[in-house]
């Protein structure tokens, strides 16, 4: 009999609800957005992230009410924005609205808590900024005294719905503690927090590997859906949850999502460090390390100028491939990954006509994919076996082509790759599956597979030397 499982995503702009089956099929989809303002992107309310996610819950299920079995639903786990953190008094009621990880408030509080980790924890996580789960903390603690006396648990995005669904506020998982300062790597809380940070220790949660049964719906929960008291699991960050469904969840597997931002994550034997911090190691729940990095290069540039042409422009540009010439479509100043530079600007060459630039800037993107992954070979001694991609830019046969050949490895496209399939995927991983590793390869299919070819490997070989030349000779990398 057919096991299915439910993936919650609750992201910044809406909340997905998924339920699959066991070999990946999505029997049903919902999905609320949420309006996009200067306001949310400070500050959310976590109340209306539950009502929202109820209600894509109650519409999944009574839309398949007669068509499956939903007592044969057997788990539910949660996946949401990293860095997103949520106080909460002694009845696990908000004190707060949820201090989002976009909102920038905390930046002073940032470098504080950086510092603080450079000097007193230097071989663990001290990439922590505005974004940082710890820096709101800290920040929330400076600025609201009288709801910080009433605390009782700081808990993320994610554990505020997983919390709703279980009961249990006080369980979080790796991959969210990361970038509240905990120790992921030695499994606890450090003393600094609490010694040098305005934080206390029993505001923190108990932390576990993501995918961890935790906890049953709750019994009014479980009537109201017409379910039987599944398991919740531990849930995970959005990043990783697709990564998850991506595939790439075996050491050697790899992950680039090109939507507004290049975005590249793997599984690696042994934790990568980077001393410049251009990347960051999660935890893998089966013990391996989920490297990472963002680029501030992606694919806004296409929304920004070919949107209105972009069939004729594929078109076109897959009778052009490979030009000869050499772009870099960075839109803002300044670089973070795979390269750190300030001045880095992005450049093409003048004149060039629309196709041209169009056909120039997916390999610019493409170039820098690759230069990524071999600093992710240099820095772990580890090779890169496979590269999964997710993304926007991988419904382009054209982009996925030119990827391909400058990578010089074959580039795998999966049929569902969102947060939300990611988190049923980890549903599954220890109430169906004995694993992550053997949950992801049951419940996501490769829809194409893209191999190089010779003649076109050799060509992105030069291209790929002359972009590497020009970032020199510009100065952003040495």
């Amino acid at each position: 009999m057919a096991a299915y499982f439910i993936g919650i995503d609750v992201g910044t702009q809406g909340v997905r609800v998924v339920l699959t089956d066991e070999t990946g099929r999505v029997w049903s989809c919902q999905e609320a957005v949420f309006p996009l303002t200067e306001r949310s992107r400070e500050e959310q309310s976590p109340a209306d992230w539950w009502a929202s996610a109820l209600d894509g819950l109650k519409t999944v299920l009574t839309a398949l009410r007669n068509e499956i079995d939903l007592q044969q639903v057997k788990a539910v786990a949660v996946t949401s924005t990293s860095g997103t953190v949520i106080p909460l008094d002694a009845q696990n009621e908000p004190l707060h609205d949820a201090l989002m990880y976009s909102d920038n408030r905390s930046a002073a509080e940032g470098k504080q808590c950086k510092a603080v980790a450079e000097r007193f924890q230097p071989e663990g996580y001290t990439g922590f900024n505005a974004s940082s789960g710890l820096s709101k903390m800290v920040w929330f603690a400076q600025h609201f005294p009288e709801k910080t006396a009433r605390l009782h648990t700081w808990i993320h995005a994610a554990d505020y719905i997983t919390g709703q669904l279980s009961g249990n506020f006080r369980v979080t998982d790796l991959t969210n503690a990361l970038k509240s300062g905990y120790d992921v790597k030695n499994d606890g809380w450090p003393a600094y927090l609490f010694e040098q940070l305005p934080l206390k220790r029993e505001w923190m949660q108990e932390v576990v590997p993501s995918g961890k049964p935790i906890g049953t719906l709750r019994p009014e929960l479980a009537n109201t859906l017409g379910l039987p008291e599944i398991t919740v699991v531990a849930g995970m960050t959005d990043g990783c949850a697709s990564q998850v469904a991506s595939g790439a969840v075996r050491p050697g597997d790899w992950n680039t999502t090109i939507g507004t931002t290049l975005v590249v994550k793997g599984v690696t034997t042994q934790e990568i460090k980077d001393p410049q911090g251009r990347l960051y190691s999660h935890r893998h729940p089966e013990g391996y390390w989920m490297p990472g990095g963002a680029s501030n290069t992606g694919a806004d540039w296409v929304t920004a100028g070919f949107r209105d042409r972009l069939a004729e422009l594929t078109a076109e540009a897959a009778r052009r491939i490979p030009t000869p010439y050499t772009a870099y479509p960075l839109r803002q100043a300044g670089e973070r990954f795979p390269f750190i530079s300030a001045q880095a600007r992005g450049f093409a060459p003048e004149g060039l006509s629309d196709v041209d630039l169009f056909t120039a800037n997916m390999e610019g993107v493409a170039y820098l994919e690759r230069y990524a992954y071999e600093l992710i070979e240099q820095l772990s001694g580890e090779t890169v076996r496979a590269v999964y991609t997710a993304g926007g830019a991988s419904n382009s046969d054209v982009w996925l082509t030119i990827r391909a050949n400058v990578l010089n490895r074959p580039v795998f496209k999966c049929a569902e790759v969102t947060g939300a399939v990611g988190a049923a995927i980890l549903a599954a991983s220890q109430t169906h599956f004995c694993s992550l590793t053997e949950a992801a390869q049951a419940m996501t299919q490769v829809e194409k597979e893209i191999k190089p070819s010779d003649d076109l490997v050799r060509a992105y070989e030069l291209g790929y030397q002359r972009f590497v030349g020009t970032l020199r000779e510009k100065g952003f990398i040495d």
